[in-house]
């Protein structure tokens, strides 16, 4: 599998971040006086944009839903952040890749937090390249992010590998026509996984 640039999606993949995104949900839950988040929820909000997930949460109620978008105004997402862990040899990947000459590119349904993920961990040199979903007017899984991507650096399609963890993340890949690598999820039915950083190393030797 050759390869010029490795796009990664943020959430399950750069970092184990459930335990951030539910304990941001579930604040929000307890602040407009619902239960908290069911599994199903959980799983749905942990790859979606905060107002998907605030819509598929509150979907029963439209009164709760728009008290509950007044609420996020309230919330200060860069607090969650601290909750993020960091998924094992990250950078020693991402240092290999660039000796490689390898572009790097996030590409993330995440919106404002965005920069200050980046800011806190360090990031900047380890990525080409970031787009979150505010930088497209559709985003995951619409193609646009990763056409964004694949123009920037002016690569053929053949030559990007999309690692991701979810669903949203492999329709991206269909859509946008570039292979991809299933992360820590074999339920996804990929043909290629991998359960380590490293081992894409291999992959795209």
């Amino acid at each position: 599998m050759k390869a010029r640039c490795v796009i990664y999606d943020c959430d399950g993949v750069l970092f184990d971040s459930l335990e951030a995104n539910g304990r941001l949900y579930n604040d929000l839950c307890v602040s407009v006086g619902r239960p908290l988040l069911t599994p199903e929820e959980l799983t749905y909000v942990h790859c979606h944009t905060v107002f998907e997930a605030v819509h598929f949460m509150f979907r029963h109620d439209n009164g709760l839903e728009t008290k509950a978008l007044e609420a996020l105004k309230q919330i200060d997402f860069k607090h969650y952040i601290g909750f993020l862990k960091m998924e094992p040899y990250l950078i020693e990947t991402l240092t290999l890749l660039k000796e490689k000459g390898i572009w790097r590119a996030i590409n993330t349904n995440r919106t404002t937090t965005m920069p200050h993920i980046v800011e806190r961990f360090g990031l900047g040199p380890y990525f080409d390249m970031v787009v979150t979903a505010l930088d497209v007017k559709n985003h995951k899984p619409h193609r646009e992010s990763v056409d964004k991507i694949v123009d920037a650096f002016k690569l053929n399609r053949s030559e990007v590998v999309f690692v991701g963890d979810s669903e949203v993340d492999r329709q991206t890949a269909g859509s946008a026509g570039v292979r991809f690598v299933a992360y820590k999820n074999r339920d996804l039915g990929s043909k290629t996984f991998i359960d380590d950083h490293r081992a894409l190393l291999n992959l795209i030797a």
